[in-house]
């Protein structure tokens, strides 16, 4: 018992020493930058896709509180009557540099976690922050794919090998599971790649776990407490809506940060053993 008081002692001190709000605010601000530029890549893909705005915008449900989804609904209605051919390759580019600042934002708070300096030159390192960027594009496409192929396949099975209408409700209950599986792989991998330190991937699980499971609690209690008690607009007025956004970036962001202090103090205690 004592061990554990120790423990979490010392990751709350590290929340303090480590700067962790001040980092969180600073990934929330490169999220919020990033987050239109790939609205725009996805909504120009959604053409080459079998996904729809409603999909998307029902995926983005599940998590996003009701009054930033209003916000990010309005920008995508916004695109999609302005859009263009040259939107794609533009919406590419500027997805890849800006997300590529939040991993960068992301790289300098796990180089804190684990008390190392950043040594990659800045080639390597920004190329590595452009190619997690793009395997997270990707795995975030995979995963609005899952839940439209998912149900494809269930009706599949449903409809020639006589299952019962049960195992179709089994299956999407499961898609959206591994959905919160892929997004714990992202997690893996960021916390193994993002650091400049030489790690085993197991490392970063114990990290990835805590993430998966926090950012979709953190996500889900904020959600509720902006439907059933808070009011940004009275507050905020017409950004009531754009501030909501702000501080659900900002708790995803600390959480990302979080997973990989957990890593770093485990990864500390374990090699001091």
């Amino acid at each position: 018992m004592q061990k554990e008081n120790s423990f979490l002692k010392e990751l709350i001190q590290r929340f303090t020493s480590d700067e962790v709000p001040g980092l969180s605010a600073q990934l929330s601000y490169f999220f919020l930058l990033s987050m239109f530029p790939f609205l725009i890549f996805l909504i120009t893909l959604i053409g080459y896709l079998p996904i729809s705005q409603d999909e998307v915008l029902g995926t983005i449900k599940h998590v996003a509180p009701g009054e930033s989804l209003e916000v990010i609904e309005q920008t995508l209605n916004q695109i999609i009557n302005q859009r263009n051919g040259g939107l794609l390759s533009f919406g590419i580019l500027a997805t890849l540099w800006s997300a590529s600042n939040g991993i960068n934002a992301i790289v300098r708070a796990f180089n804190k976690a684990y008390d190392v300096e950043e040594t990659r030159s800045f080639i390597v390192a920004r190329g590595t922050a452009i190619l997690l960027t793009v395997a997270m594009v990707f795995v975030i496409v995979v995963a609005l794919l899952l839940p439209v192929f998912g149900r494809e396949i269930g009706l599949f099975i449903f409809s020639n090998f006589g299952f019962s209408q049960e195992f179709l409700t089994i299956w999407n209950t499961l898609r959206w599971l591994v959905s919160g599986i892929i997004l714990f792989l992202v997690f893996s991998v960021l916390y193994y790649a993002a650091p400049n330190k030489h790690l085993h991937i197991k490392d970063g699980l114990p990290g990835s776990l805590a993430a998966t499971i926090g950012w979709i609690a953190v996500s889900l209690a904020f959600s509720y407490y902006v439907a059933n008690f808070a009011n940004y607009s009275a507050t905020y007025g017409s950004i009531g809506g754009v501030i909501v956004l702000m501080i659900w970036l900002y708790l995803s962001g600390m959480i990302i940060i979080l997973g990989g202090e957990l890593n770093a103090l485990l990864y500390k205690r374990k090699h001091e053993a």
